[in-house]
């Protein structure tokens, strides 16, 4: 396998590829006929700025670019023969070896994302927020009941990686989001629902089960990739329909 089919691959069949796009393809238009000025003034982005964000989302997802190797001990079976009698016998042999496993960034369930919560934390949330350092900490509590849920949910799959419930980040960022502005009214919930969605998604399946990714037993590992990207991208969604449950 050449290096960039290596890391150039469809990371979701093509017909949950499909109707991911699909999802796109009907939610997005809906919301920015009926909700144009209310995601404008809500998301501080140009009305098609957050639709292209998560086409790349989507599109983005075939790209891994790779930031480190990491190794582990493995037992390597094998079998000599040994004849005795005129019988043959197969003598089992256990030796210790090395599997690499190449540690990836998928583009768009981790670059792109991250790219997208570093502009709504520094120009959104300022922008939107009277008391900026109140709709942090209500960003925080979202990030950390994300992070902490999906971590307890996540599990490892040889071969595959590191997989979360698609539905388990966006219902929780929802649930969560929801309570605090019930509890005390969110100044900017988008922003909130997706920096501590997404990134929240990111660090419980991902970045807090790193020591275990030799575990795997794959070539290569991707952050934000496969078993971890429907429910960032689902999470990117839901940030938005938030918006139209608190009007």
């Amino acid at each position: 396998m050449s290096e960039t089919r290596r890391y150039v691959f469809r990371p979701l069949s093509g017909l949950y590829f499909g109707f991911l796009f699909l999802l796109l393809l009907v939610v997005w238009p809906l919301l920015t006929v009926f909700y144009r000025e209310l995601l404008v003034s809500e998301l501080g982005l140009p009305p098609w700025a957050f639709g292209a964000v998560l086409f790349l989302s989507l599109v983005g997802s075939y790209i891994n670019i790779p930031v480190t190797t990491v190794e582990a001990e493995v037992p390597i079976y094998t079998y000599r023969e040994v004849r005795f009698f005129w019988v043959t016998w197969r003598v089992p042999k256990v030796d210790m070896g090395v599997r690499k496993t190449v540690v990836t960034l998928n583009v768009g369930g981790a670059i792109v994302p991250m790219l997208i919560s570093a502009y709504l934390l520094l120009v959104g949330i300022p922008a939107c927020a009277p008391d900026a350092a109140a709709s942090y900490t209500q960003l925080l509590v979202v990030l950390a009941v994300v992070a902490y849920t999906t971590h307890r949910s996540s599990r490892i799959v040889a071969g595959l990686g590191i997989a979360t419930p698609m539905l388990g980040p966006p219902l929780t960022t929802a649930l969560t989001t929801l309570m605090i502005d019930f509890i005390n009214p969110l100044s900017c919930p988008t922003q909130i629902a997706y920096v501590g969605g997404t990134l929240g998604a990111l660090i419980g399946a991902d970045l807090m089960n790193l020591r275990r990714l030799p575990e795997v037993g794959a070539p290569m590992a991707s952050i934000g990739g496969a078993g971890t990207f429907d429910g960032i991208y689902l999470t990117g969604i839901m940030s938005v329909l938030v918006v139209l449950l608190l009007t």
